[in-house]
């Protein structure tokens, strides 16, 4: 990645860059997982797992919004990735025709050790960076997580997603 110091940010640009970047993590995280003690999962479910994590509870609706998937193919991913023992489904307090999706203690398991693979490569990048340019990438990197969340939870608070799954489940 060419470094722009001085010159006018683009978002564009500044995407085309974080793409670029995004490939290299995918490569450095690639490396170590193959390795893992509790097996590989395909990068659709990792995404799901990590969207599990983050939303415990949610149903498959929500789940194929937030991966940008279609309900049949929701379904199907969970289905294997009960079947692996990374997540259990329970029925709605709310909705007899509802689910929520939680992940299992394998399932955490399993991020935590993904987790682990990837902070090992992360911070061998990261030792090669001087200092300030660490604190710049920190600093981008707060304000981008925030956005991103913001965009997956579609603006929305979770009271309000809450209210709408209910609604739909009526």
């Amino acid at each position: 990645m060419p470094h722009r110091t001085g010159l006018p940010h683009r978002p564009e640009q500044v995407s085309e860059d974080v793409c670029a970047a995004s490939e290299l993590l995918e490569v450095l995280w690639g490396r170590g997982q193959e390795a893992a003690a509790l097996g590989v999962v395909s990068p659709s479910q990792l995404r799901a797992l990590l969207v599990i994590e983050q939303q415990e509870g949610s149903n498959l609706r929500s789940l194929g919004e937030a991966l940008g998937s279609r309900a049949p193919s929701v379904s199907r991913l969970c289905d294997r990735m009960e079947a692996m023992g990374l997540v259990q489904r329970d029925p709605s307090p709310t909705s007899r025709r509802e689910v929520e999706l939680r992940l299992t203690r394998r399932g955490r398991e399993l991020l935590e050790e993904y987790r682990a693979i990837r902070t090992r490569e992360l911070t061998a990048v990261l030792e090669r960076m001087q200092p300030s340019e660490v604190a710049a990438l920190a600093a981008g990197l707060t304000a981008f997580r925030s956005a991103a969340s913001q965009r997956l939870t579609g603006d929305r608070s979770p009271a309000a997603r809450l209210r709408d799954d209910v609604a739909d489940s009526a």
